[in-house]
């Protein structure tokens, strides 16, 4: 198994990598730090962990208690307006908001008071770009039909958007937390120079779904590329066209997802010819495991990804049928 190393930072921007919980930050440079996974006993999280994400993680609890830190090139600046708690460096911005159903009502409308807080928060904002969304919520595959609450979430999303315009779409993650907290999570990645955004010429666009997946398709692209060549990677899994494939099938459905992967890197590179073919040590992998059983064989799985730092992560696909779910960051090996 991969142990947490850093993931090459860029000569300017962000560098992200995984670590325990509660490292410092001396040097007042951390964007946001996304906590996975319950913190030691006794532990209290360091003053700049502002964006913390508890999903139940406990699968590899060999490895304790680990953050996603992102880490700034240079000084970052720290507040709360409204709802919406950020911190930003002259480049990049950080937002997170929480909102609870049992205030909003429901999935649908905590989606919309959320996306509709998100519009306002950045109208006027110098990072005018965002380019980046995770979402996670309980219960995600709960209700059938266009009752699923997943469904709910997305029409509550584009109201919230309302006619809020962006330049090239946001790569975006939507995952059902394993337990029962009332508490939806929104935290996006927004920059001042937008970047590209890239579909995969094997699926059909999300926003371009059929009726028959629910009343509102959902507003993401398959990865967003930025500009200075690295490669932000929307939840893939294993979906041809618009069709889930390899029912009940973990291993079936993993291979899909790394064909889908390679098939989004190789989409991108007509972009940039920095982007390097195959994943290596410029990035990272986050797995969403449906099934805990499914656990040592996933592990086996991933080492198909020998040079790339990773976790797994407990969490239900926004598809009932899916087991698993990867998203992540590509990029160059800085020398």
């Amino acid at each position: 198994m991969s142990e947490p190393v850093l993931a090459a930072p860029p000569r300017s921007g962000f560098s992200v990598r995984y670590e325990p919980i509660g490292q410092s930050d001396p040097d007042n440079t951390v964007l946001a730090e996304v906590v996975f996974g319950a913190p030691p006993s006794g532990a209290a999280l360091p003053v700049h962990s502002g964006f913390e994400l508890w999903a139940r993680s406990d699968l590899l609890p060999e490895r304790g208690a680990l953050a996603e830190i992102w880490r700034s090139a240079g000084p970052v600046r720290r507040g709360v307006d409204g709802s919406v708690r950020f911190a930003e460096d002259t480049t990049h911005l950080f937002g997170l908001i929480e909102i609870d159903e049992r205030d909003a009502g429901s999935i649908g409308k905590a989606s919309e008071l959320a996306y509709a807080e998100i519009v306002r928060f950045m109208r006027d904002r110098p990072h005018a770009s965002i380019v980046r969304y995770w979402n996670y919520f309980s219960r995600i595959n709960e209700g059938l039909g266009d009752d699923e609450r997943y469904r709910h979430f997305c029409t509550g999303r584009a109201l919230g958007l309302g006619d809020f315009v962006v330049e090239h779409l946001p790569a975006a993650t939507a995952i059902g937390r394993q337990d029962d907290s009332s508490i939806l999570q929104v935290y996006w990645l927004a920059a001042q120079r937008p970047g590209q955004h890239i579909e995969n010429p094997r699926q059909v666009s999300a926003y371009r779904y059929p009726r028959r997946y629910g009343p509102t398709s959902p507003s993401f692209s398959r990865a967003h590329l930025l500009p200075e060549g690295r490669l932000l990677i929307s939840g893939t899994a294993s979906v041809v066209g618009h069709e889930s494939h390899h029912v009940g099938d973990l291993p079936a459905q993993f291979r899909e997802t790394d064909s889908n992967l390679t098939s989004l890197i190789q989409a991108a590179r007509c972009f940039s010819d920095r982007l390097p073919a195959r994943f290596g040590g410029g990035g990272l992998l986050k797995v969403y495991l449906r099934d805990h059983n499914d656990l040592a064989q996933t592990v086996d799985l991933m080492s198909r990804f020998p040079e790339t730092p990773w976790i797994i992560l407990g969490g239900d696909i926004c598809r009932a049928d899916l087991l698993i779910e990867i998203d992540g960051i590509h990029g160059p090996t800085q020398p």
